[in-house]
């Protein structure tokens, strides 16, 4: 569910003093602020169970304990995180990998490091009694409206692969409420967020995963520029590893830091964060991979992205992605 926060300003504000830092410890401890090293994170939207892993190594102390002060910033519609990471205006930016393409492809030299969720949440919610199980079933439909940001990368790639010339596109309004009201409709969502807003709300959702026709973006990506690769790859390393050892964390017991993402952004129920942080064990370890392969990336999804960014016309014929991520901070697969 993408929530509008920050910082109850009702303005997005990036990089104005708007974020969450490891609280301070006892003065004179060992991991003192002082003795930290600061660092920021940009999120690309307001703070929900997709950045969960993130701030669990804030709130358990995880970047503390690698000697690092970590400020999370949150984003927002069109947030400009990764072009902020690739200039060193942020440390490092979270994203999803379409949008890393794309950004390069805008000359913002900004790289891939962890991907700790693999398996993209991107659906269309249908109603369940609509007959809709497939989205052949949703291309046959009549007087049917569908909720999309069609100018997204994942809706031009359905639009290239399916005929919805039958449907009605309707704009993507922040909220679940046109599609609870609308029986005949469908909306684009995440799997985590708008099925159990929805279910609140008195509609019983099927969902379509954009992932079962091959668009199957790494989601949530920990990115950051190539000076910063290059100048600094302790500090990468070290953000990599305690932000893994958050995800793990995360997915294990989310409670505590459900209730410290809820106080940023109070809109995001906890019922919902809860509801989120399930449905991510699957997404962030699918089936063949491995609690110690966490947040690996392989060639053949970055290569099969930049194919289908290509097939849709978002890239030129012949950009690459193998320039766009490095496994160096993850574990290679066999």
């Amino acid at each position: 569910m993408k929530t509008l926060w920050c910082c109850g300003l009702g303005v997005l504000s990036l990089l104005a003093g708007c974020g969450t830092s490891t609280p301070a410890a006892p003065e004179g401890s060992a991991s003192s602020a002082a003795k930290l090293q600061a660092v920021t994170i940009a999120l690309n939207w307001f703070p929900e169970a997709e950045h969960g892993g993130f701030y669990a190594a804030l709130v358990h102390g995880y970047y503390a304990e690698a000697g690092l002060d970590v400020t999370i910033l949150p984003g927002g519609p069109n947030a400009p995180v990764l072009q902020q990471a690739a200039a060193g205006r942020v440390d490092f930016a979270v994203d999803n990998a379409d949008k890393l393409l794309l950004a390069r492809a805008q000359e913002a030299d900004v790289v891939a490091v962890m991907a700790p969720i693999q398996n993209s949440p991107r659906c269309l919610l249908v109603h369940a009694d609509s007959g809709i199980n497939s989205f052949d079933d949703l291309t046959r439909q009549t007087d049917f409206t569908l909720y999309m940001s069609s100018g997204q990368p994942y809706a031009q790639f359905l639009a290239k692969r399916l005929d919805l010339s039958r449907l009605t596109i309707a704009p993507y309004a922040g909220s679940v409420a046109p599609f609870v009201l609308n029986p005949k409709s469908a909306l684009q969502g995440y799997s985590f967020s708008e099925p159990f807003v929805a279910q609140k709300q008195g509609s019983r959702p099927t969902l379509l995963m954009v992932s079962d026709l091959g668009f199957n973006t790494y989601t949530s990506l920990l990115t950051t520029g190539r000076q910063q690769l290059r100048d600094r790859p302790e500090l990468v390393r070290k953000v990599v590893a305690a932000s893994i050892r958050g995800w793990r964390k995360y997915l294990d017991d989310p409670t505590e830091t459900n209730r410290y993402i809820n106080e940023q952004n109070p809109e995001m129920e906890l019922d919902v964060l809860e509801f989120g942080a399930r449905d991510l064990q699957a997404l962030c370890l699918p089936a063949g991979l491995t609690a110690d392969q966490f947040g690996e990336m392989t060639a053949a999804r970055w290569d099969t992205l930049a194919e289908q960014l290509i097939e849709i016309g978002a890239l030129t014929a012949g950009s690459s992605a193998s320039v766009a991520y490095t496994t160096e901070f993850v574990a290679a697969p066999e």
